[in-house]
């Protein structure tokens, strides 16, 4: 689970940052924290968020795998010379 994952997860289910931290009985902070890539997270706040986002009927894919009904994916842009 990527903090991309988790933003669109949270779009897609039109959940507030307050409202997923309420369902994953963590802070709001701790959700913006992994949001943004801005600080650690324990791997018990990473696993209680992505169980809440599961609860909601998120599906978590790894790259290359297909989804089990509709829903959205990113694909890496390629990087430019620099």
């Amino acid at each position: 689970m990527t903090p991309a994952q988790v933003r669109m997860a949270r779009a897609a289910l039109r959940l507030g940052v307050r409202e997923l931290a309420q369902l994953a009985n963590v802070t709001p902070a701790t959700v913006t924290r992994f949001e943004t890539e801005k600080g650690g997270l324990q791997h018990s706040s990473a696993e209680a968020i992505r169980r809440a986002l599961e609860a909601e009927g998120v599906q978590f894919l790894e790259e290359g795998a297909v989804s089990a009904g509709p829903g959205i994916a990113t694909k890496l842009k390629p990087q430019e010379d620099s």
